[in-house]
């Protein structure tokens, strides 16, 4: 899945910095194109480091020649005032790279920090943690390599690689158990998932063995109930808004996953700076 998500990180830094630098930057220009410089990033915040393959490739595209020292790496616990990077080279990559560079630690450190902090709430119980597709546009592989980097795991990643069946394909179908049959003709080995409301849907996705069970919405009596009828013969899923407050009682009624966007959609970025000796 790792490789996966890294597929077409070049793409995304270019994009990036295409937005930022257009047709130059011109106050970099300021600078005489010869001068050298050494710049450290420092941590202004506490949290969990995420993005230095994304830095690094920013400073590849701008600058070859620009040499990187990592103090701190992807997954460690980061605290303020600590040293991140240390970087040497032409003062104008160096500039140019600046806000791009910090803006891929920012968020992707941030979802990270989000994601450590769930997980370590649910680490007494065997559930797994969910990201979903609720991700900032473009970024999604980035952010759910940040989710993974954090501790928490991976849904689907886009529309192609599984189904998840919700109401709406449901009415479509006609029931359930035409929904999954209809899935399991069209792409064969895909997992199908099926999202149910009641107890009486439950069943059905059972009967028509469904792969996945998302349970949405469901009480925290309703969840219990669901894994007893369940008996272990799928994975069930719960899903409903769940935050650090609510997801512990949640991974306390046996569920397998819990799904939660707020990993990738309800964050604050992680604070850097960009210090020139």
């Amino acid at each position: 899945m790792t490789t996966q998500l890294l597929e077409g990180l070049s793409e995304t830094v270019r994009a990036a910095l295409a937005e930022d630098i257009g047709s130059g930057d011109i106050t970099a220009e300021l600078i005489p194109a010869e001068k050298t410089a050494t710049a450290q990033i420092i941590s202004r915040d506490q949290g969990i480091l995420c993005g230095t393959l994304w830095a690094n490739e920013v400073f590849h595209q701008i600058d070859p020649a620009v040499t990187l020292e990592w103090h701190k790496h992807d997954g460690d616990s980061i605290n303020i005032n600590d040293a991140i990077l240390t970087a040497h080279g032409k003062a104008r990559s160096l500039l140019t790279a600046e806000r791009s560079v910090l803006n891929f630690l920012q968020t992707l450190s941030s979802v990270a920090s989000s994601a450590r902090k769930i997980a370590d709430r649910v680490k007494h119980t065997r559930v797994k943690i969910l990201d979903t597709r609720k991700t900032i546009p473009g970024l999604r592989r980035a952010q759910k390599f940040a989710v993974l980097t954090g501790g928490c795991f991976n849904h689907r990643i886009g529309l192609y690689d599984a189904y998840l069946i919700k109401e709406n394909h449901i009415n479509a179908c006609g029931s359930i158990g035409n929904a999954i049959n209809t899935a399991r003709k069209h792409h064969e080995g895909k997992p199908v998932e099926v999202e149910v409301e009641t107890i009486e849907q439950l069943n059905e996705a059972l009967a028509a063995h469904a792969d996945i069970v998302m349970l949405d919405n469901f009480t925290l009596p309703m969840l219990s109930e669901a894994v007893a009828v369940n008996g272990g013969k799928i994975r069930l899923e719960a899903s409903g808004g769940y935050d650090l407050d609510s997801v512990v009682a949640v991974a306390e009624t046996g569920v397998d996953y819990i799904s939660i966007g707020s990993i990738t959609k309800h964050i604050q970025a992680t604070d850097f700076s960009m210090l020139f000796d």
